[in-house]
């Protein structure tokens, strides 16, 4: 499970603009205050995928700086039944301005396998720069964490682009800045634990890592209606392979029209 949790979120990102094609001025329609979205973690080493962990992000509203900010949380954990083998605590934090959908402040809070790591993020979108306690950090323009892009991303309008297209964007995350892509891959029908839906695929570049490999190894289906809810996702890792599906939500902003049936 070691930085799974972080790899999901960068795989959840579907579809930023790059600047200039005006990145910074996409309107939320896609969610609302009280969103919560849950996923499972399914693992497999010889093809049998297991209940590994599960996965959550939760949206409310509050104020940051004076300012009307969605905070969005996300967590991710190991089942019990596999904590001594490795045990994952994972907590994700951003402040979001509802306005421009642009973060204020990112918090990280990482304990996996006894690895710890703790980071706090304050952007300030005047200056373009990332504040954290390594030092300050010039960013471009409008540009995202880890977990805000998600939101960011599900407002784009996905009529716009071809099959294979390839729309770049920046991430700040561990004190560096990310030049990343996703490659639009079309629309399909794709079936997981949860149901069957309408959904738009895409492949994320990945930061080669610990566990994901780098490259186009990665697929993402998000739900092909307002929502633009991520609804599966698969990849290979260094040992086995794992498969993540939304497993429950509520309070969604429309209906998930693109569900064509239910499984569970």
């Amino acid at each position: 499970m070691k930085k799974i949790i972080t790899g999901l979120l960068l795989a959840i990102i579907s579809f930023p603009l790059k600047a200039g094609d005006n990145f910074c001025g996409v309107k939320n329609f896609a969610f609302s205050e009280g969103e919560n979205l849950t996923y499972v973690v399914f693992y497999s080493v010889i093809g049998v995928y297991i209940n590994a962990g599960t996965a959550t992000f939760n949206t409310t509203l509050g104020t940051y700086n004076g300012k009307p900010v969605y905070h969005v949380t996300g967590t991710g954990f190991s089942n019990p039944s596999y904590d001594w083998i490795f045990k994952v605590r994972d907590k994700y934090e951003t402040y979001i301005d509802t306005a421009t959908l642009q973060p204020y402040k990112f918090i990280r809070n990482v304990d996996e396998g006894g690895y710890k790591t703790y980071e706090n993020v304050t952007f300030n979108k005047q200056n373009n720069t990332a504040i954290t306690t390594k030092g300050v950090y010039t960013v471009p323009t409008c540009v995202q964490d880890v977990l805000s892009a998600i939101y960011y991303a599900r407002n784009i309008d996905f009529s716009k682009y071809n099959v294979e297209d390839k729309i770049p964007f920046d991430m700040f995350l561990d004190n560096e800045i990310y030049h990343l892509y996703v490659k639009y891959l079309g629309k399909e029908t794709v079936k997981t634990k949860y149901g069957k839906f309408k959904a738009i695929k895409f492949k994320p570049l990945l930061i080669k890592g610990t566990i994901f490999e780098g490259g186009e190894k990665m697929t993402v289906w998000v739900s092909d209606d307002a929502n633009h809810i991520p609804l599966r996702i698969e990849s290979p890792i260094s040992v086995g392979s794992v498969k993540v599906d939304m497993m429950q939500y509520k309070n969604l902003r429309h209906p998930l029209s693109s569900m064509l049936s239910f499984k569970m």
